[in-house]
């Protein structure tokens, strides 16, 4: 399983989603009352560049081994991406989103360094998606210009979403909207849209200044729903399957 992408920089990226996120230094379930933070402005960014996104659950006993490799993978890869943990939610241990570029190339060849995960991993699923140039992400995920975090206390909510049949464009209006008067502190919101891989639509990523913030957040959004109104209702309208996950940063 192999493939290639230009990034920004310019130089032709040849590897496995895995390698891309994981291998360089080789060679989620809480279902929420609400939807994380659509985008902070009525126009999202266009979604012109590839990203690959790739969940991944650590075999027994090797959860450490997968972070160790996935904090030196992108640390030593040209790409720029970010690498999350699981804190509470999906059963996915980690998952990295690696910036590929204009587009990504499937070789047959595959990538023989994918064997060195292997051991280490129960299963993983890949995912290619469009989002938003490199600098529109990082500014909205908190990293600065040379692609780490502006804080080491940032809290990610990570949503994947199917849309019911007919309704792809009303949850991707639904998704881009800014937040209304619910009282969410999310300071940065992206959303990311399947191409090619996993079983879901889009996948947003929601970044909380701290789990205080994200708590507050929370708070508020139960308070409206239990009075029967809110996002929760919406999106209901809208989906077939949905779930979030907490995270926290870890690489680069």
């Amino acid at each position: 399983m192999g493939w290639t992408g230009s990034n920004k920089k310019g130089p032709v990226m040849k590897s496995s989603v895995i390698t891309a996120a994981l291998c360089a230094a080789v060679s989620s379930l809480v279902y929420g009352q609400t939807s994380p933070a659509p985008a902070s402005s009525g126009t999202p960014p266009p979604r012109t560049e590839v990203y690959s996104v790739t969940f991944i659950h650590a075999a027994a006993g090797k959860v450490s081994a997968v972070e160790q490799v996935g904090k030196k993978g992108l640390a030593g890869n040209s790409a720029h991406g970010l690498f999350l943990r699981h804190e509470a939610g999906s059963p996915w241990d980690y998952v990295a989103i690696t910036h590929i570029g204009p587009k990504a190339t499937v070789e047959p060849t595959g990538n023989p360094r994918g064997r060195e995960m292997r051991p280490l991993m129960d299963w993983h699923d890949d995912t290619f998606v469009n989002g938003p140039t490199w600098n529109e992400f990082a500014k909205a995920m908190g990293l600065d210009e040379s692609g780490k975090p502006s804080s080491n206390e940032d809290v990610y909510v990570l949503s994947v979403y199917r849309p019911l049949v007919g309704q792809d464009d009303a949850l991707e209006k639904f998704l881009s909207e800014p937040p209304g008067a619910s009282g969410d502190l999310a300071v940065g919101t992206v959303l990311l849209q399947h191409l090619e891989g996993g079983a879901w639509r889009f996948l947003s990523i929601s970044r909380y200044k701290n789990y205080e913030d994200y708590a507050k957040s929370e708070t508020a959004a139960v308070a409206q729903t239990a009075k029967g109104s809110g996002s929760w209702f919406h999106l209901r309208d809208l989906v077939s399957f949905h779930n979030d996950t907490i995270a926290v940063h870890l690489s680069p």
